[in-house]
């Protein structure tokens, strides 16, 4: 795996938590796994997907894989804070995953393919744990379906400033747009992906404060210092590029981005 582009921070913790508080009905209202089911989250991270995960299916098993021991000591953390009984934490690499294969009935995977080198040869790992019959969700973004009122070229160079670091980091932001065929190429059977759009205005104030304000214009403001340290920006460009992006937040403003959500099953 990369490394993560938005770092370790209690800022980006936050950051994620929001991110999946807001948008736990658009990307998680049609999941739920049956009781009894065995599901790997792969990437876990935090725990932010974790939470609603474990609520939404309270008789199934969760088993939490993530690179970082950072990152799965605060998710421990989390699920003790809130009681969580079907959950368990594992380190391990998801190109190299601690588990027979046809161990899982189930597998999810969210906001990770996105920041590694080779997302084909994962997903084609994490075919191999899936049971035959058994399904894979993943869910990503794309930064290239993002869009605003009022327009702003100074907000567009800011936001492809993130894309361009990413993909300097081994990831890619464009993701999204790939899931099809790579769930194809990676053996993956009844492939389907869904577009969930997050569209924002004056009238959702949940989604202005929690979607913009708190996901996406601080996903990209948490790239400063790389955009302007390599010189992809100047200053100038850089902050009107980011009071921009806060402009949408206003009575006049709306903002739009695109999350797609992947299905496969394994045959």
């Amino acid at each position: 795996m990369t490394s993560y582009v938005h770092g370790y921070s209690e800022k980006e913790s936050c950051r994620l938590a929001d991110q999946a508080g807001t948008l736990t009905e658009l990307l998680h209202g049609d999941i739920g796994y049956p009781a009894g089911s065995r599901v790997l989250e792969a990437g876990c991270g935090v725990g932010a997907q974790t939470l609603t995960l474990s609520r939404s299916s309270p008789e199934a098993r969760f088993e939490c894989v993530d690179i970082s021991k950072a990152s799965l000591n605060a998710a421990q953390q989390m699920a003790a804070n809130q009681r969580l009984a079907n959950v368990t934490f594992r380190q391990g690499d998801i190109y190299r995953l601690p588990f027979r294969a046809d161990s899982f009935d189930h597998v999810f995977v969210c906001f990770v393919l996105e920041h590694l080198s080779d997302p084909l040869e994962a997903l084609i790992e994490l075919r191999r744990v899936l049971k035959p019959g058994g399904t894979l969700i993943a869910i990503e973004g794309d930064h290239g379906s993002f869009y605003c009122h009022p327009q702003s070229r100074a907000a567009d160079l800011a936001v492809q400033c993130l894309v361009n670091i990413q993909a300097k980091a081994g990831g890619d932001a464009l993701i999204g747009r790939r899931l099809y065929p790579l769930l194809r190429e990676a053996g993956y059977a009844g492939v389907a992906v869904f577009p969930r759009m997050v569209y924002v205005d004056a009238s959702r104030p949940a989604l202005v404060d929690g979607f913009t304000r708190k996901t996406f214009t601080a996903m990209v403001e948490g790239v400063k210092d790389q955009a302007l340290e390599i010189g992809l920006i100047d200053r100038k460009t850089w902050d009107q590029g980011i009071a921009d992006l806060y402009r949408t937040t206003q009575a006049d403003g709306t903002f739009c981005y695109t999350f797609f959500k992947g299905v496969g099953i394994k045959r």
